[in-house]
C-alpha cells in the first residue's frame, strides 16, 4: 500500500460523468513506478468555481485534468492560460502554482506529439481536419501556432461551427485556412490535396465500428492519417488508408500523449510512457 502523509501531493480528475474515467489508474501507476509522493483521484463535480476555488486554497492540491462538461468553462476560473489555449476556447488542465491557477490544453500538443512520434512532419504539409468541434479546433490552433504547414483545410456538416473555427484561424494565425461544407465532392477535392488528414468526429467510434466519413478509395500511399478515435484502436477509416498505403495513426497515441504531458507538468518529472502506455493497453483489450 502507498504511504500517504502531509507531504503527498493531490492530482484529480474532474466532470459529469467520471466514473468512465482511465486516469486514475494512468497517473498512480506512473507515481507508483517513479516512487513519488503524488496520489491521483476522481471527483464528480458540478460546481466548477467551488472545486478551483477548494483546489485553489489547498497547498497539497498541485494539479487537476478537467473532462466533458467542464472544459468551456473552466476558463474563466483560472489566473493565467497560454495564446494558445485562449484561441482553442477550452482547458483540460490545471497546475496549483502557490495558489495561482495556471490553465493549459494538452489535447492539441497530444495530437501533435502523436503525430511527431510517429514520424509524420507537418511542417509545409497541406492538413485536412475533418469535423470542427472542440478537439479539432485544439488540434487546429495547435498546428497552426507550433506547426508552420502550408495550409489547413476544415470540412464539417455543422456549417456554423466550421465557419467560426475558419474565422477564428484566419484572424489568429497567418496560416492560409481553407473550408468547406462536408460533401462527397468537397471531400474528393480535400483528399486529392491533403499530406495529412486528421479525423476529428465520432464516426467510427465503439459501437459504431463499420462506419467511415471517407471512402477507402480516396486514401492514397504517403498520406499520413491520424483518427483521434481510439475505441477501436484501428478504427475502419484507419483501416481503409493502412490498406490504401497510407501512414496511419491510432487516436489512442493522442490520449496518451495529453496524459504524459499532464504528469509532467504537474509532477515535473519525465514521464513513464510505457508504464502509462500498457495501462491504457490493457483496458482497452479487455
Amino acid at each position: 500500500m502507498r504511504h500517504i502523509d502531509t507531504q503527498t501531493r493531490l492530482c484529480a480528475v474532474i466532470g459529469n460523468p467520471i466514473e468512465h474515467s482511465l486516469s486514475p489508474a494512468i497517473h498512480n501507476a506512473a507515481y507508483d513506478a517513479l516512487g513519488i509522493n503524488f496520489v491521483y483521484l476522481a471527483f464528480r463535480v458540478e460546481d466548477l468555481g467551488g472545486a478551483l476555488a477548494g483546489m485553489r486554497s489547498l497547498e497539497n492540491f498541485r494539479g487537476m485534468s478537467i473532462t466533458i462538461p467542464h472544459k468551456l468553462e473552466a476558463i474563466k476560473y483560472v489566473d493565467e492560460i497560454a495564446r494558445v489555449d485562449r484561441h482553442i476556447g477550452s482547458i483540460n488542465t490545471v497546475v496549483n502554482e502557490g495558489g495561482r491557477l495556471i490553465g493549459s490544453n494538452t489535447d492539441g500538443p497530444g495530437a501533435l506529439k502523436a503525430l511527431s512520434d510517429a514520424g509524420a512532419d507537418c511542417g509545409k504539409s497541406n492538413i485536412l481536419i475533418l469535423g470542427a468541434g472542440g478537439v479539432a479546433r485544439a488540434i487546429a490552433f495547435t498546428l497552426a501556432m507550433k506547426a508552420d504547414p502550408s495550409e489547413i483545410a476544415l470540412l464539417d456538416i455543422d456549417n456554423k461551427v466550421l465557419a467560426a473555427l475558419a474565422c477564428d484561424l484566419e484572424k489568429s494565425t497567418d496560416i492560409p485556412i481553407r473550408s468547406a461544407a462536408m460533401s462527397e465532392n468537397t471531400l474528393a477535392g480535400f483528399m486529392e490535396r491533403a499530406d495529412v488528414v486528421i479525423h476529428c468526429t465520432p464516426v467510427g467510434m465503439h459501437p459504431h465500428t463499420g462506419e467511415s466519413v471517407v471512402p477507402a478509395d480516396m486514401f492514397r500511399p504517403g498520406q499520413v492519417v491520424f483518427d483521434v478515435v481510439y475505441t477501436p484502436l484501428e478504427t475502419k477509416l484507419l483501416a481503409d488508408a493502412a490498406s490504401r498505403g497510407a501512414l496511419t495513426i491510432s487516436g489512442v497515441e493522442m490520449f496518451i500523449g495529453q496524459a504524459v504531458l499532464q504528469f509532467e507538468r504537474f509532477t515535473g518529472a519525465d514521464a513513464p510512457v510505457d508504464v502509462m502506455r500498457k495501462v491504457v493497453m490493457e483496458h482497452l483489450r479487455s
